[in-house]
């Protein structure tokens, strides 16, 4: 890797830092910059995943007022997160490395479609007013979102804050602090597992995580003031250049 290149990468950390605090797709700017760079897709995602841990965590910090009188929620919905994780990461090591290339663009598209749709999805859950705190359902919607975040984890923000909003009453940003925690902890326990089962690029951990750091904190101070139309616009042309690459290995 050329300075430029890991330049880039850290540049990439920070983007996907604050976009994973605010929305929640930070792999889509993350993961086509390590192709580009010339890192095989398994090891790319491998990697990304690990790197980006200390920014979910930077993030899950700077929204920790909305995380008050949470306790419960956390202690219910993570084990389900982490069982979710644990599956997908294993998925992603003992399924072909043809699997991954043949299934990912499908995953970037379902990603993108979640990305360009939440607004509207935002504007429908605010005025639901359902009653109870989701459940089995919502255990089973956190613990699959958990699969899909182990095995690669484009957007599983927004998949989560869908499952969320459709089945708990509660404020969007509460929501999105916890959704947080929840992501935070599926990319760290599917990192865990990386590092003793699968090839990690340990450069591009380290580049990821310095990046990812700051901009957790940026999400978190600045996030809620910068345009999500251009945060979008952003996620979906890096989300079609990934796909293009991805291809074009094929």
């Amino acid at each position: 890797m050329t300075v430029w290149e890991a330049i880039a990468v850290v540049i990439a950390g920070v983007f996907a830092g604050g976009i994973n605090t605010v929305v929640g797709s930070g792999t889509l700017v993350t993961f086509p910059v390590l192709l580009a760079v010339g890192y095989p897709p398994v090891v790319a995602n491998v990697s990304n995943s690990l790197g980006l841990v200390p920014g979910s965590l930077s993030g899950a910090w700077g929204y920790r007022e909305e995380l008050k009188g949470q306790k419960s929620r956390i202690v219910r919905l993570l084990p389900a997160s982490v069982l979710g994780a644990i599956v997908g990461a294993i998925l992603l090591v003992t399924l072909p490395d043809k699997a991954f290339t043949a299934i990912v663009p499908v995953l970037i598209v379902i990603a993108l479609v979640l990305v360009v749709i939440q607004p509207w999805l935002n504007r429908k859950l605010s005025h639901r007013r359902t009653t109870g705190d989701g459940g089995v359902l919502l255990w089973l919607g956190v613990f699959a979102a958990g699969i899909y975040g182990g095995y690669f984890g484009a957007a599983q923000g927004v998949l989560v804050m869908g499952i969320m909003g459709v089945l708990v009453n509660e404020h969007l940003q509460r929501m999105n602090a916890l959704k947080n925690v929840l992501t935070a902890f599926v990319n760290l326990v599917a990192g865990v597992l990386f590092i003793f089962i699968a090839d990690v690029a340990w450069l591009v951990v380290l580049l990821l995580a310095v990046g990812s750091v700051v901009g957790g904190q940026i999400g978190a101070k600045v996030g809620r003031k910068l345009s999500p139309t251009v945060l979008r616009g952003v996620i979906v042309v890096v989300g079609l250049a990934a796909i293009v690459q991805l291809l074009m290995k094929s």
